[in-house]
């Protein structure tokens, strides 16, 4: 497992923080190659990316010869070729647990508010700004209300989504919270996500992942 990492990465993609926090957990070291996703209509439109990932998305993790695409196959993937630190727990029943807390939030509330869906409804559809950021937040806050409903009423909570070790469900959760804050959303009512996402944030491993870190903030258009 010597062989490079490289992450495809954009400094906003929520999908892209998840697999970063996923590494930097692992104390994997990888490269950065930026994927601007509004400079010239979208850097990962361009041939050479789409012939990679025909998806035309981030994350694409490299690692060596090989692609990984899809931010939850990525974290599954660091987690079998580097088993510890686990981001997975030992038992099917919690492993089953913590997958349903991660898909939560990256197959429900994620897909709604992704930036290829909020461009859709400015550019074809036309929808003012004001009610693009209502459906973000709408739907955030759908989500939100459930996760917190299962985190709080489950004793195997602990001090991060599941237990005392940060892992694969904290991956997800947290980009969601800081994109929950970026529009609006009031965090008072997710006192335990609130709760969940201070621990993790007192962590290198989620620090070091935020957006403003990245290499490629700086190259941010509006």
């Amino acid at each position: 497992m010597s062989e490079q990492l490289r992450l495809y990465s954009y400094w906003r993609s929520s999908a892209a923080y998840r697999v970063r926090i996923g590494l930097n957990l692992k104390g994997l070291s990888y490269e950065t190659l930026p994927v601007h996703l509004l400079r010239d209509g979208g850097e990962q439109h361009r041939p050479d990316y789409v012939e990679m990932n025909p998806q035309q998305m981030v994350p694409t993790l490299l690692h060596g010869v090989r692609v990984i695409r899809q931010s939850l196959a990525i974290l599954e993937y660091l987690d079998e070729a580097w088993p510890s630190p686990r981001l997975l727990p030992m038992t099917a029943r919690d492993r089953a647990r913590v997958r349903s807390l991660a898909q939560l939030v990256a197959c429900d509330i994620h897909p709604l508010n992704n930036l290829r869906v909020l461009r859709y409804f400015e550019h074809t559809w036309r929808v003012p700004q004001s009610e693009r950021d209502d459906w973000v937040k709408h739907w955030i806050v759908e989500g939100f209300a459930a996760m917190e409903a299962l985190l709080e009423g489950d004793p195997a909570t602990g001090t991060y989504c599941h237990g005392q070790t940060p892992g694969l469900a904290d991956c997800c959760l947290i980009p969601q919270a800081f994109n929950a804050r970026r529009f609006g959303v009031d965090m008072a009512a997710f006192p335990t996500i609130s709760r969940i996402e201070k621990a993790c944030l007192e962590l290198p491993a989620f620090t070091e992942a935020q957006p403003d870190k990245q290499p490629d903030a700086q190259q941010q258009i509006a």
